[in-house]
């Protein structure tokens, strides 16, 4: 915090100019050298650009040309950069006390877990040898579920020793691969049922979503170690639910009623994620009403627009009352599910 964070309350009139002065200086002096808490700062966003590019390079954007190790040597090569990763991890954290770092270095060590069971794989002859690894990323296949248990549980560890909220990241997007990868390793000939796809998602996300509320419950006196798995398990959850197509008015309007649910689910916990979502299904819904009812009349970009300035102007409404709402949806909530929210709130 600092001095001119105080500035509102200053001209509140609920602390004066020196009471701000004062406790700017004591809260400054109070910082504990080498912290290093996360924020947005030119040196951390260097710090996560730079650690962004090494897992992508070592994820999304790997080439064919990795297969040139051979399989050995690509889970050699694996292991080298795991390792290396794992040293700077400790080196920041110990010798440094640079925690931000250290937390890159320890997902980008999670991050190289899957290219390691890859190149362990192919070297027995699970995969061929014009197999890219990059396909893991791109296309959907049962085969992958080895790799993304094996991800899990090193993650797992690893997280049990760092304990860094950013490694939740690999962790995330491995689960959300698996709720698309388990359903032709389990339902085999249904691979290509694109409704049972969707309600695997579905299930899937939800799970995720719940898994994500568990771990906030258990540490909301800690770091945010939720933000990645209620991210990854919304996506799962609502995009599976957006893409089932209801054939009644009444399926439609439960898939609205859900979205709402979202938008109060994320005022209550403070997670954005839940009504940045709620409110895209939302305004899918009253597009659909718009177009049922008006598509072949004047009044349809008129409703269209009126819809737009709704939810500006809610918008407007909620930035103004946001204060005073969620303090009422949180006078229904019990006492342990508040101490989450608050404790989230001076985060």
């Amino acid at each position: 915090m600092r001095r001119r964070d105080l500035e509102p309350a200053v001209k509140a009139g609920i602390i004066s100019h020196e009471q701000a002065d004062r406790l700017a200086q004591y809260l400054a002096g109070i910082e504990k050298p080498g912290t290093d808490e996360a924020r947005f700062s030119f040196v951390h966003v260097l710090y996560y650009l730079g650690g962004m590019i090494a897992i992508g390079a070592m994820t999304l954007f790997m080439t064919l040309g990795w297969n040139a190790l051979g399989g050995w040597g690509g889970f050699a090569t694996a292991l080298l950069y795991g390792g290396l990763a794992l040293l700077l991890t400790h080196w920041f954290l110990e010798q440094k006390r640079l925690s931000v770092p250290a937390g890159i270095m320890a997902t980008l060590a999670v991050a190289m877990v899957p290219l390691a069971v890859f190149a362990a794989q192919m070297a027995l002859g699970y995969w061929g040898a014009d197999k890219p690894y990059r396909d893991y990323h791109a296309y959907i296949d049962g085969r992958w579920i080895m790799i993304e248990f094996a991800t899990l549980a090193m993650g797992a560890v690893l997280l049990q020793r760092y304990r860094f909220p950013f490694m939740l990241m690999p962790i995330g997007v491995t689960l959300w691969y698996m709720s698309m990868d388990i359903v032709p390793l389990v339902f085999g000939a249904d691979y290509w049922d694109w409704e049972l796809r969707k309600a695997v998602s579905v299930w899937f996300g939800l799970s995720m979503i719940l898994l994500g509320f568990w771990i906030d419950l258990r540490s909301r006196f800690s770091r945010d170690y939720a933000f990645w798995l209620y991210l990854f398990g919304v996506l799962a959850f609502w995009g599976g639910l957006s893409l089932m197509n209801s054939g009644s008015e009444l399926g439609k309007l439960a898939y609205c009623g859900i979205n709402v649910a979202m938008v109060l689910i994320g005022a209550i916990l403070g997670r954005r994620v839940f009504a940045v979502f709620g409110g895209l299904g939302i305004a899918g819904y009253l597009g659909h009403l718009s177009w049922s009812l008006s598509r072949d009349s004047l009044v349809f970009p008129v409703a269209l627009s009126a819809i737009g300035f709704a939810i500006i102007w809610l918008g407007v409404l909620w930035q103004r009352h946001e204060s005073r709402w969620a303090a009422q949806l949180r006078a229904f909530v019990p006492d342990v599910l508040r101490e989450l929210i608050e404790a989230r709130a001076v985060r």
